[in-house]
């Protein structure tokens, strides 16, 4: 009897192993880097230190090389680059949200750094808390059905020295922008393309390639540059939203708070009292 339980418990063990393995995903999502996977990041492109953007190219290629709008962006575009000549800018970028994706690499004017950690590149902006970019390099494909993101889902691969980066799931609110304040939201089914490479020692080169086609009649392409700074003083700085809308002060335990600064109705500051 004893002999026919344990053959019992061995049978449901083995059972309950199987179920176990079936149930393991055939692929780790996320493996454990390898020292080869270390000393492969060593043989690529040095990106590191902290890149500037060339914004008096920006400016001249919101003249000189506009997106080949459909007719309704275009108007929006008109009024508010006449807007923006007047001094009355369009508030774009505003209540807090990312600069999202294109815009981040198209009309920036913050630094940014670029760290390579195996099966990934990650972009860190200055300014507001959450520019960040994940570029996906372990060979993952894209979600089926992805979670559309201020900067959505971006995998990359390694042509020589240049990366080539794939971009979908991005906001449908996202801008198309070419100045901070002028762009037109795209509307969703927006595809980035872009090529990065060295084009020089401390020059990067972003060639992108845009297809938004619910405002634009055709892929637009333009290349954005970006010089690099070495000198410590130019380290990235921590950037919260909002922040200059609050000043210390104390609640009545004396503890150290953040006090909402006044504001009149058109944004401008109110002297304390």
């Amino acid at each position: 009897m004893l002999s026919k339980a344990r053959h019992w418990v061995a049978a449901g063990l083995t059972l309950l192993s199987l179920t176990s393995v079936a149930q393991q995903p055939k692929d780790i999502i996320n493996p454990a880097p390898t020292a080869k996977d270390w000393a492969d990041i060593a043989k690529l492109p040095d990106w590191s230190g902290v890149w500037n953007p060339f914004i008096s190219d920006q400016d001249k290629q919101a003249k000189t090389n506009q997106p080949p709008w459909k007719p309704q962006a275009a108007e929006l575009i008109k009024f508010q680059l006449a807007e923006e000549k007047s001094g009355r800018p369009p508030p774009l970028f505003v209540n807090c949200l990312p600069e999202a994706m294109p815009a981040w690499m198209l009309i920036t004017h913050n630094a940014m750094e670029i760290l390579f950690t195996p099966g990934r590149v990650t972009m860190l902006g200055e300014s507001d808390g959450n520019r960040l970019r994940r570029i996906y390099t372990d060979g993952r494909p894209h979600p089926e059905d992805p979670d559309p993101t201020f900067h959505g889902h971006s995998i990359g691969h390694w042509e020589g020295d240049t990366l080539v980066v794939d971009t979908i799931g991005i906001m449908p609110q996202a801008w198309l922008a070419i100045s901070e304040a002028a762009g037109v939201p795209n509307n969703g089914d927006m595809k980035i393309t872009e090529r990065i490479r060295l084009a020089e020692k401390d020059v990067l080169h972003d060639e992108i390639e845009i297809t938004a086609p619910n405002i634009l009649t055709a892929p637009w392409k333009t290349t954005r540059v970006f010089f690099r700074q070495r000198a410590r003083k130019f380290d990235i700085v921590e950037g919260v939203c909002l922040e200059g809308y609050n000043a210390p002060g104390k609640d009545k335990y004396g503890n150290d708070i953040f006090v909402p600064v006044q504001h009149d109705v058109g944004g401008n500051r109110l002297p304390p009292k």
